[in-house]
């Protein structure tokens, strides 16, 4: 059977769109539970336009549609999306509730799926005067013939080892949360809460070990998993214990509507807007306020950090072992992008507690790597020449920690030109800059976000993403609540949270530059100071490319640091690899006064 056109596609939603008395459907890039890696069952947007971000929405009406991203995948959503059928939208520039407001008639029926939008994305829509009607079946899956099954891999128990703290603790912790604000339940609906509370994990999405499920926890600690019973092997429901109470999907309608009379809190923008929905009308009170989760699984404890360390640090041979390939071969002209990432993974392969990438390595040449989110396919994969700029960003998923790092590399023989140092050796005293960064408890990530672009702006240029995110423990590589950037909310950095520093500098259709390290958050000990202050540790152990830095640019400050960090990475790694590696980690790492 032929798959259909994209033009037969949009053509059959907007029927579909008639039969349902609908005037337009927004699609979100999102599943139930709202997360930024999804099952291929749950890839509606991919399917209807092609575009493959991780971020973005259609607005389709009987006469127009638009898909928006965000500055990340404006290129990508160029290249992969038809003109012809799809206006391309940046979604901060052009937010699709104010496209929808001026393009669609007033009054009309705007199609929402409420599974796959939290009450407060659905606000946006509302508050800009449309009228939006939820839909009891997907508009999309009605006419997606070969949509795929959704995911049953098992659950699997994360043991105390890696886990750090018990799931029985982690409960009574949260239903504290609970008792403390007066809420008799919280839904919690993120694949990664739920991994993080019950100590399990799973293979539901690529990327990320996630079971996915929902979950009831009640003020008593009590918890309800509502997740497919294949799901659930006898070892993962005896890891569970007595006190988890396993019920299938189908249950949770009328577990929701049993909460009648009860304050259940609910999380406005991680949440689908359906849970809140039926707990109304079932008589519950909703209490919006943010997964009781977030914050305690963002603060690592010491099991965890040290997972993340020792993570790294075995990570690191892999990406040494990397790196020296990419300086000694690149440039001789038999490598594409596709052959490097290739190879990286192998060397991944070989590292104790390996599970698989933490997501999709971004490995982009010349003018590819200006792509923020660049995927390499066999469409685009190009050879690496001479003398030009390669840019992978990369990750890894081992049993202990998460890992996430990009270099950007001169692929020689001759001399970077000046510009290219100049603009590379900005981005890298951003990247210092947030570093070694000391400052109060309570600050929150958008105050630390122009510290990364300060280098930049003097010379009036900028990036078009945030800084840095947070990063799960064998979870999420991308995860809440706090972010480097400046359209984050402002929620404080915390003691033991892993948060990446990435600033970079883009040129369309010349070249890409980003580095990024984690950062794990540590106290600071500063005996003059009258409240609490708090200082990064850097986790990531790789060096920077020598021939992309204008010491001539750097302040002492910067130069010592950069010597001392490439001293660490030689002490650290440089044991753990052979000799050839080991000679150009030497190298590498050589003071740059030297």
């Amino acid at each position: 059977m032929t798959s259909p056109s994209p033009a037969e596609r949009l053509a059959a939603l907007r029927a579909e769109l008639a039969r349902q008395g609908l005037a337009g459907l927004i699609v979100p890039r999102a599943d139930e539970h709202l997360g930024e890696y999804v099952p291929a069952s749950a890839e509606r947007l991919a399917w209807l336009t092609g575009f493959t971000g991780s971020a973005g929405l259609a607005a389709v009406l009987p006469d127009v549609a638009a898909v928006f991203t965000d500055g990340r995948y404006v290129l990508q959503l160029a290249a992969q999306t038809d003109a012809a059928l799809w206006q391309r939208q940046h979604i901060t520039e052009t937010p699709p509730p104010e496209w929808l407001a001026k393009n669609a008639p007033p009054g009309a029926a705007i199609g929402y799926d409420p599974m796959l939008i939290g009450e407060e994305g659905l606000a946006r829509f509302t508050d800009a005067g449309l009228t939006m009607k939820p839909v009891a079946a997907n508009p999309v899956d009605a006419v997606w013939t070969d949509r795929p099954a959704p995911p049953l891999a098992p659950a699997e128990p994360y043991p105390l080892v890696h886990a750090g703290r018990g799931s029985e603790q982690k409960r009574e912790d949260i239903a504290a949360i609970l008792r403390a604000a007066k809420q008799d339940a919280a839904v919690v609906t993120d694949p990664a809460s739920i991994a993080w509370l019950l100590n399990i994990r799973g293979a539901d999405v690529p990327f990320t070990p996630f079971a996915l499920g929902f979950a009831l926890v009640h003020a008593d600690a009590r918890t309800e998993l509502f997740m497919a019973p294949e799901k659930l092997p006898e070892a993962t429901r005896a890891w569970l214990g007595n006190a988890v109470a396993t019920q299938p999907r189908s249950a949770l309608p009328g577990a929701l509507d049993g909460l009648a009379g009860k304050t259940v809190r609910v999380d406005p923008a991680g949440s689908p807007a359906w849970f809140a929905q039926r707990l109304r009308d079932a008589g519950a009170k909703v209490a919006a306020a943010p997964d009781p989760c977030l914050l305690p699984k963002a603060r690592k404890n010491a099991t965890e950090q040290q997972g993340a360390r020792d993570a790294h640090a075995r990570d690191a041979v892999a990406v040494c072992r990397f790196l020296h390939l990419i300086a000694t071969e690149a440039a001789g002209g038999g490598m594409t992008e596709m052959s490097a990432a290739a190879a990286l993974l192998r060397f991944r392969s070989e590292v104790d507690l390996f599970r698989g990438e933490s997501f999709p390595a971004i490995s982009g040449a010349g003018e590819n790597g200006a792509i923020i989110h660049y995927r390499v396919s066999e469409a685009t994969n190009r050879g690496l020449a001479a003398n030009e700029v390669y840019l992978c960003d990369s990750g890894a998923q081992y049993l202990d920690g998460t890992t996430d790092i990009t270099r950007t590399m001169w692929t020689g023989p001759d001399p970077a030109p000046a510009e290219i140092r100049e603009r590379a050796t900005r981005v890298l005293q951003g990247h210092i800059a947030v570093a070694t960064l000391v400052f109060p408890q309570g600050v929150a990530g958008p105050h630390l976000d122009a510290f990364a672009r300060r280098a930049l702006w003097q010379a009036g240029l900028d990036y078009d993403h945030g800084t840095g995110h947070g990063v799960g423990a064998y979870l999420s590589v991308h995860e809440g609540p706090v972010s480097l950037s400046r359209a984050a909310r402002p929620v404080p950095i915390e003691a033991g949270m892993i948060l990446s520093d990435e600033p970079g500098f883009y040129l369309p259709g010349g070249y890409g530059i980003r580095l990024e390290n984690l950062l794990m958050v540590q106290e600071a000990a500063l005996p003059e100071a009258k409240k609490p202050f708090l200082r990064f540790e850097t986790l990531t152990l790789a060096p920077f490319d020598r021939a992309l830095i204008e010491p001539a640019l750097l302040s002492p400050a910067e130069r010592d640091w950069i010597d001392a960090y490439h001293a660490r990475v030689l002490a650290e790694v440089g044991p753990r690899l052979e000799a050839e590696v080991r000679g150009w980690l030497e190298a590498a790492c050589a003071p740059l006064s030297g």
